[in-house]
């Protein structure tokens, strides 16, 4: 889930979630205290409810039973009124019921409540009223004695005159009320605590963990260790992050392996260039210092002397030539103009060509083109007979000197590509060593002689520019026998738009 949703459902869990908490806690707190009103004042649930906010009312409604039995008895049994038992008794029922009791007779009073100050019963009391009065409302008392007063007053058969009065102080509350609002308000905090604790878990385990992790994640980049693996995290924006951090690290990882991998290929081109380079130098000077010394005493022997330091410097600009592509190689900065090319003329002059220095070298080439009119192809000239002329210098490399050399090469047409195969009698390369051939810097070879020196890089050249031709290649070899190189190149079928039309452009 995504922190936004998150954040819009924490939103409606903080409005919503507290309210209904809260309204099912008041309905059940309130619910067990109108029981508890019920069996101590006898208020019934519909006239709490009903007069829930008229405290006079309600407080006359929890009197009402005893009022009704002090009627009884004035009318039947007036005398149980200077019984001090029968008060006393009567004032501890009206006590529980949060009032208090007086009795006068004849104007002066003959009971009083403990609770009750006698200054202020002057004040309070009404006066008596002739004939028998009942008031089930009761009178009520404003100002600094906020009381209910519900009186009944009577006369007995010897004329004397009673007034029995219930007085209910307003300004206090039902206990049980007290209650119900201290657990109502304990209720509503238990709610707001525990809903903040939810949200807190909530979002802790949603934000939290994932930024601690991502805490330590950064830590380690910082100390250089791109070993570890970033935790699962939730699908939301932060786990997002987190997965880009992953990725990140994986690529800073991948980069330095290769900033590795690369320096000590760097190092390898360095040894192998140095070692090749000083090969021809001491040629070089060795057969200048045979003509300076004048052992080379004929022109003949003068003529084979700079033929082969000519050979040396050729070799020299060959392995610096290597270097300058090699250098292209690692920015995709190899120069190409693409174009429509007729393979058939185009191997047809070149195997004319190179098939004249071969014959110099006793190599003998047979060529041979399958293919019929047009078939045309979209490649750069230049680097495609680079191509060709760094294979066929690694097959003369890897000549066997015991027998005549032989390079075959073939053209044939299949489908939408020119597939050219070039075959050698040389001495093969292992089943081990033949899948690792178009490496940088690998070389089948572990010595280094003249014979069979080199940089490493031409074959990796070789497989960089066919596949910036969109082509394939790829070597088969039996060890003895020879090599054989096939080489895919895309005919032209429109797909000189693949490459920005025609004119020089850079790969990358």
């Amino acid at each position: 889930m995504k922190l936004r949703s998150k954040l819009k459902i924490s939103f409606c869990i903080m409005i919503i979630l507290p309210v209904l908490l809260c309204a099912a806690a008041v309905c059940v707190i309130f619910k067990f205290q109108v029981v508890s009103i019920y069996q101590v004042y006898g208020v019934q649930q519909a006239d709490l409810m009903s007069h829930f906010y008229s405290s006079g009312v309600m407080m006359g409604r929890i009197t009402e039973e005893i009022y009704n039995e002090i009627k009884a008895v004035s009318e039947n049994d007036p005398k149980q009124f200077e019984d001090m038992a029968f008060l006393e008794e009567l004032d501890q029922k009206l006590n529980e019921k949060l009032s208090a009791l007086t009795v006068r007779k004849n104007g002066v009073m003959i009971y009083r409540s403990a609770s009750l100050d006698k200054k202020d019963l002057e004040e309070i009391l009404p006066e008596y009223k002739q004939g028998d009065n009942y008031s089930d409302e009761g009178t009520y008392k404003g100002g600094d004695y906020q009381s209910l007063v519900k009186q009944v007053d009577f006369s007995d058969f010897e004329g004397n005159e009673y007034s029995v009065s219930i007085v209910t102080f307003l300004n206090q509350m039902l206990p049980q009320v007290k209650v119900l609002i201290i657990q109502v308000l304990a209720a509503i905090l238990f709610v707001l605590v525990l809903t903040s604790l939810v949200l807190n878990v909530w979002i802790y385990r949603s934000v939290i963990r994932p930024m601690d992790k991502l805490k330590l994640a950064t830590y380690n980049i910082k100390t250089g260790n791109l070993d570890f693996e970033m935790p699962k995290v939730s699908g939301d924006e932060i786990g997002d992050v987190c997965r880009d951090f992953e990725e990140m690290r994986v690529i800073l990882k991948q980069s330095a392996e290769d900033k590795v991998l690369s320096d000590k290929e760097e190092k390898e081109l360095i040894r192998n260039i140095s070692h090749d380079l000083k090969t021809p130098l001491t040629a070089i000077r060795g057969y200048v210092e045979g003509i300076l010394d004048g052992i080379a005493d004929t022109p003949q022997k003068q003529e084979k002397y700079l033929r082969t330091i000519a050979n040396k410097v050729n070799d020299m600009d060959r392995l610096i030539d290597e270097l300058t592509i090699y250098s292209r190689l690692d920015t995709n900065r190899i120069p190409y103009t693409f174009d429509k090319i007729d393979a058939k003329q185009y191997f047809d002059s070149y195997c004319g060509e190179i098939g004249l220095e071969l014959e110099a070298q006793g190599i003998r080439l047979e060529y041979r083109c399958h293919a019929g009119e047009g078939l045309v192809i979209v490649a750069d000239a230049e680097q495609l007979k680079r191509v060709m002329n760094n294979i066929i210098n690694n097959s003369i490399k890897y000549m066997d000197q015991s027998r005549a050399g032989k390079i075959e090469i073939d053209l044939y047409d299949e489908g939408n590509a020119a597939h050219l195969v070039i075959k050698d009698n040389g001495k093969g390369i292992g089943a081990d060593e033949l899948p690792h051939i178009f490496e940088r810097f690998y070389r089948t070879d572990s010595s280094r002689n003249s014979q069979q020196g080199g940089s490493g890089i031409g074959l990796a050249i070789v497989k960089k520019i066919i596949e910036d031709h969109k082509g394939k290649i790829w070597a088969e070899s039996v060890e003895g026998e020879g090599t054989t190189m096939h080489i895919y190149l895309l005919k032209e079928q429109d797909k000189l738009s693949r490459y920005n039309g025609k004119g020089r452009r850079y790969h990358g």
